[in-house]
Order: structure tokens, then C-alpha cells, then sequence
């Protein structure tokens, strides 16, 4: 089973996330499959906070990959904040 879920990096008190697909069983910051975007949730200024390549997340869930509650989440404010954008 195939699942898209963040991965940790970044130094002690800085964290960084990748956005993978990776295999459920795998550790949390184990081998991934692919990896589809980033998350920075420390990011200050013109730096980019979130970034998915939403081709490649459609492409893994029609294969039938999950999304962890956190990408969910992620996910919808990514598409709440394309939206807010398109409109103004």
C-alpha cells in the first residue's frame, strides 16, 4: 500500500518536511518511492511555505496511494490559497 505522507528533515528546531509517496510500512524518514513537493512551515518572508507537484499527487492517488490526514490538510489549504490567488 502506497501512501503520501510527510518526511522530516532540517536541523533540531528548524524542521522541513518532503511531501513522498512512499510505501506504509516504510519508517517515517525511510526510502520513499517519489518525492512530490515540500513543506516549510518556519518559512518568513517571500519563501516559499508549501510546494506539490499536483500532477504527480493525482497521478498516485488514482493509482491508489492515501493521503496521511497531515497532506490532507496541507492539501486544502494549497487549494484554498490557489483559489484566493486566481481571484484577486
Amino acid at each position: 500500500m502506497v501512501v503520501i505522507r510527510l518526511s522530516r528533515a532540517g536541523a533540531k528546531k528548524r524542521p522541513f518536511y518532503s511531501i513522498v509517496a512512499t510505501h506504509k510500512r516504510n519508517r517515517r524518514d525511510g526510502a520513499f518511492i517519489e518525492r512530490i513537493g515540500f513543506y516549510n512551515p518556519i518559512a518568513a518572508g517571500k519563501e516559499t511555505r508549501l510546494s506539490i507537484a499536483l500532477d504527480r499527487l493525482d497521478h498516485w492517488t488514482q493509482h491508489g496511494a492515501d493521503l496521511s490526514p497531515a497532506v490532507e490538510r496541507l492539501l486544502r489549504s494549497y487549494k484554498a490559497g490557489q483559489v484566493a490567488a486566481a481571484a484577486a
